[in-house]
């Protein structure tokens, strides 16, 4: 079903041509003049403009023009006269998809216009694959090492679970559109990642991307960085100054905790997404700007809702197409992958010589719930990297996290007095809580736990029977 804008000033032929179009399932809207379609089409969008060439104030031909400059991905038909066929074919020079000459019947207008849709499809698949090919040898010349696959991944972000395949979907589906996009998710799990490989997989992916992360300006300085300032607009502002949303024209504007904005400047915010113009702070000259909006915050929708200063109209404005990243503890499958790729993509980094990473290792990564998500991993991943001197990373390389990360109770050494200590009694207690921690580091692995220690299998079970140790 696609979404189809009618303008024509005579209602019979409006009217008709909406109710051919219904019933072969698409959607229409219709306007009886060029500015009132022009209005509706800046309101909802479309994805084929029908037009007649000859209507009073602005003819076909202006109409054409505007939606060439304004919403260039949007495809025009337009219906004329016998005796206007020059017009149609100007028109055509303008870049309409095709003409229809009047009269004509139902059967030809259907034929026509499925052949459009058919076209548009088609082209659209074609750059969705284009694009996405584009992002994966870009990630490929990167991050994939000669000889080895590289994991499945979208742009940067890496994971084959099932709730990460459908945020790929997701991306794939709305990078080539121009729609604003609210991206949900706690903080780790790569939500700029998102909006780069979105930027990436779109027609704007030569224009810029330019990120602002509203939670770590003030109120007057996120305004001066948002829409720039006039030279004099407050003390110290000593030159003209260009905003985020003129440097990001023609390309992808990023608002990184957007959840964070105070009320006034949700309000100019506003405003712009409205109007696609804004005003220097201090200025009074409006001027359009053309920039996608992709948004992100850790909240959830409902969050936003609640009540805590966050605009409704503007939460509208921008959760046009949702995007939820799921954390590191619902995809635990994707563990494994994100750590061999952080072993591939830091290793150059931190000098290591590692190149796998033990099945042990693995398994404790696996076994905790990562509150600080893919960075944290990342993080942890890196750390051993550097403390590693083999080509296998073990579970003792992994540098301590999680509840590894808890400063030790203090323990309490005794100072030797003029009565003396028992030595062997302090020695046996400080063996005794190693012995443990081995084994609670290797999970009970006892082979693994004597390497941990450096000492013998069989020295390892003499000490386990001596305390009493059961693993």
């Amino acid at each position: 079903m696609a979404r189809i804008l009618i303008i024509d000033d005579h209602d019979s032929m409006r009217e008709g041509l909406e109710l051919l179009l219904r019933r072969r399932g698409h959607g229409t809207m219709s306007a009886s003049s060029g500015a009132a379609g022009l209005e509706l089409l800046e309101d909802g969008g479309a994805d084929l403009v029908i037009t007649d060439l000859k209507m009073a104030r602005m003819d076909g031909i202006e109409v054409l023009r505007r939606i060439r400059e304004s919403h260039p991905e949007t495809d025009v038909l337009v219906i004329t006269a016998y005796g206007t066929i020059e017009k149609a074919v100007e028109a055509m020079k303008l870049g309409a998809a095709d003409f229809l000459t009047k009269p004509f019947s139902s059967e030809q207008f259907g034929v026509k216009v499925d052949r459009l849709m058919a076209t548009r499809e088609e082209r659209n698949r074609l750059l969705r694959e284009n694009r996405g090919l584009r992002v994966e040898n870009t990630y490929l010349k990167e991050t994939a090492p000669a000889g080895r696959a590289a994991p499945p991944r979208y742009g940067q972000m890496v994971g084959d679970s099932e709730a990460m395949s459908s945020v790929f979907r997701w991306i794939d589906r709305v990078a080539p559109s121009d729609s604003t996009v609210m991206v949900y998710g706690e903080s780790g799990t790569g939500k700029e990642l998102v909006a780069r490989a979105i930027h990436a997989g779109s027609s704007r992916a030569d224009g810029p991307f330019v990120r602002v992360n509203c939670g770590a300006l003030s109120d007057s300085l996120l305004d001066s960085e948002l829409f720039g300032h006039e030279k004099g607009a407050f003390t110290g502002a000593e030159r003209r100054r260009r905003g985020r949303f003129e440097l990001a024209d023609g390309g992808t504007l990023f608002l990184d905790e957007i959840a964070t904005v105070a009320p006034a400047t949700q309000i100019r915010l506003l405003r712009v997404l409205q109007e696609r113009e804004l005003e220097r702070v201090g200025g009074e000259e409006t001027f359009p700007v053309d920039v996608r909006i992709i948004a992100a915050t850790n909240q959830g929708p409902e969050d936003l809702l609640s009540g805590n200063g966050f605009r409704e109209d503007l939460f509208y404005r921008l959760h046009v197409v949702p995007i939820t990243l799921p954390p590191l503890r619902e995809r635990p499958d994707d563990i494994p992958v994100l750590a061999r790729h952080f072993v591939e993509k830091l290793r150059e980094r931190t000098c290591s010589p590692v190149k796998t990473v033990t099945d042990l290792a693995m398994k404790r990564l696996q076994g905790y719930n990562w509150p600080g998500n893919v960075r944290e991993l990342e993080n942890v991943m890196e750390r051993a990297l550097v403390l590693a001197d083999s080509e296998e990373l073990t579970a003792s390389d992994l540098p301590p996290f999680g509840h590894d990360m808890r400063p030790p109770a203090a323990e309490v050494v005794p100072k030797l007095t003029e009565d003396g200590m028992d030595l062997n009694e302090i020695v046996e207690g400080v063996e005794e809580r190693l012995l443990r921690e081995a084994l609670r580091r290797s999970e009970g692995v006892k082979a693994e736990a004597a390497r941990l220690l450096n000492l013998k299998p069989s020295a390892l079970y003499y000490k386990l029977e001596k305390y009493g140790i059961e693993a």
